[in-house]
């Protein structure tokens, strides 16, 4: 009877070590969670901060290979955008000092590791880059020091508009929270370098458009104080704006406002 009762015990203890070891489990996954989530949470915030003062794509694409780089311990981050016309991928930034890198040939979509991720639209792994036949340049990466790699295509919805990606000096296995922490940086990236691009194509719009009006206004005030055509005078502009290395906003505007001199001068 007193052997039954201890076996009774001893199976209930055991389910409650059981059931506290699962608890502390599920404890450890929560914790995992809310630091990938707060890592998120602040890098996405500073890319949304380079974003709204207006920086430029350059200046957003170098703060976000560094926030990467430092998020993820890595040794290189680097951001390649794709030339959907060529179908290639082209490095626009990383914060790596080697020139070996920074100088590596465009690749074509499908081509390598970073290829690969944008053609399956999948992010991909290697343990090592120096004897995986799928990387391109094993020989850089051995001069570069740099073994593991995880390549995550950069999304909006099912659009590629480029790739993110992390290298490690030492054989690295990257576990799945550190390639979901990738992704949603990647696809949080993606979203505001395109809106940073409809910006600068919407400003530079603007300045199109207002250079053609000043030069249109100075065409005019010269066809009428020197007598020429319309053609000449666009000529004119032109050519001085080669001889000072000046714009031509520049030089149509230095005409309107010798212009409003002489006439205030006139009028008094």
């Amino acid at each position: 009877m007193k052997k039954t009762k201890k076996n009774i015990k001893n199976k209930k203890l055991a389910k409650i070590e059981s059931l506290l070891r699962e608890k502390e489990k599920e404890i450890e996954r929560l914790k995992s969670d809310i630091e990938r989530k707060t890592t998120e949470i602040e890098v996405i915030s500073q890319i949304s901060k380079a974003i709204a003062t207006g920086k430029d794509i350059h200046e957003i694409l170098n703060i976000i290979v560094k926030l990467v780089a430092n998020t993820m311990k890595t040794k290189i981050c680097s951001i390649m955008l794709l030339d959907e016309e060529r179908q290639e991928l082209i490095i626009k930034a990383t914060q790596s000092l080697s020139d070996e890198y920074k100088n590596k040939p465009n690749i074509k979509v499908g081509q390598s590791i970073s290829g690969l991720a944008v053609k399956e639209k999948t992010p991909v792994t290697v343990l090592d880059v120096t004897k995986d036949p799928r990387y391109a340049y094993p020989e850089i990466a051995k001069k570069v020091g740099i073994v593991s790699m995880l390549a995550v295509p950069m999304m909006i919805k099912e659009k590629v508009i480029g790739v993110i990606n992390v290298y490690t000096s030492e054989e690295h296995k990257f576990s799945d929270e550190e390639i979901k922490v990738l992704q949603t940086i990647a696809n949080q990236s993606a979203v505001g370098i395109e809106n940073a691009k409809l910006l600068e194509t919407a400003l530079k719009a603007r300045e199109e458009l207002e250079t053609r009006k000043l030069v249109e206004r100075a065409k005019g005030i010269l066809m009428k104080e020197k007598g020429l055509s319309e053609d000449e005078a666009y000529r004119t502009i032109h050519k001085k704006s080669m001889d000072t290395r000046k714009t031509m906003k520049e030089i149509a505007q230095a005409i309107i406002i010798a212009h409003e001199i002489k006439n205030s001068k006139e009028t008094h």
